[in-house]
Parts: structure tokens; sequence; C-alpha cells
């Protein structure tokens, strides 16, 4: 008996994922060029691509986006299954599980912005959970709490509204 190839046909979707993955992947790439004053406060401009995705194509292709992000770009920082892998990928499940509620919610309720500050503040609440649970499993860490919850705010405004600017850009394109 030879040995088969087993032949997997790519989608349009597929090649739409991995184009926006890419543009995930080089953002946290250039985000992790960017000195931070704190281990953790990172502005999240991946985020930007996931908010575009949910948006134009719905929870399913901004979950791939998302976990093919985490993946890849831990492998190519050299952080794979390392503490920040499990911090990244805990944040991104917690986000992407507020995010495929409030996607339900009304429109004029939850647009970019909203959405995009809520997933920061759950992106952040995740990862203050697994660092809690198991990199630093002392009550000292609450007092973190307040610093990364500004840092959500203002980074979940301000991607938040650079995707609802993306976002406008296409449709306005598209009259």
């Amino acid at each position: 008996m030879t040995p088969s190839a087993i032949e997997l046909a790519a989608r349009a979707d597929d090649y739409r994922v991995a184009r926006y993955a890419a543009a995930a992947i080089a953002l946290s790439l250039v985000e992790a060029a960017i000195p931070s004053p704190l281990p953790g406060v990172k502005p999240g401009l991946a985020n930007i691509v996931i908010l575009v995705v949910l948006a134009r194509y719905g929870w399913r292709d901004a979950l791939w986006v998302s976990l093919l992000r985490v993946v890849a770009g831990s492998l190519m920082l050299g952080h794979f299954l390392a503490p920040g892998f499990f911090l990244s990928l805990t944040g991104a499940l917690a986000s992407l599980a507020v995010l495929g509620l409030a996607a339900r919610l009304p429109a004029r309720w939850f647009g970019p912005v909203g959405l995009s500050v809520a997933a920061a503040f759950a992106h952040i609440g995740g990862q203050l959970a697994l660092a809690r649970a198991w990199l630093v499993p002392h009550d000292g860490l609450i007092y973190l709490v307040p610093l990364f919850a500004v840092a959500a705010l203002v980074f979940g405004l301000a991607n938040g509204l650079a995707a609802a600017r993306l976002l406008a850009d296409r449709d306005a394109a598209a009259l």
C-alpha cells in the first residue's frame, strides 16, 4: 500500500482569514518592539483588526484571526508556551467571549468603540485572573487593577475609534 497525500483545498474565506491574521500578527510584532512602562500594559493594536473582522465577517472569523495571531505571534517572538503566551491566550479568549456576547446586543449600544472597551476590560480581567491563580498567588496583585483598568479604558477607546474609522472609510468607499 502506498501512502497517499491529503489535499486540502483553500477557499476564499481561508485566504481572507490568513490576510487579516497576517495583519494582526504584524501589529503584534510592532507592538512588541514598543517599550512598555509596566509589563502587560500594551495598546493591543492587533485588536483593531479583530474588531474589523468581527464587524465585517462575524465572530467565527474573528476567533480564527485572534487565535492565529496569538499562536503565530508567540512563535515569532519566541514566547510559545511561556507564561506570556498563556496570558495572551487567556486575554484573547476572554475578550472573544465578551465580543461574542456583546455582538448580539443592539449596535447603537455596542458599536466598535463599546465592543473594544468591553473586550479590553475582559482581556485584562482574564489576564489578571490567570496571573493571580498561577503566576502571582498573592492578593497584592489587586493593587494593580486600577492601573490596568485605566489602560484598558484608554486603549479600548483608541482601538475602538480606529476600528470605527476603518469601518466607516470602507462603508463610504462602497457608496
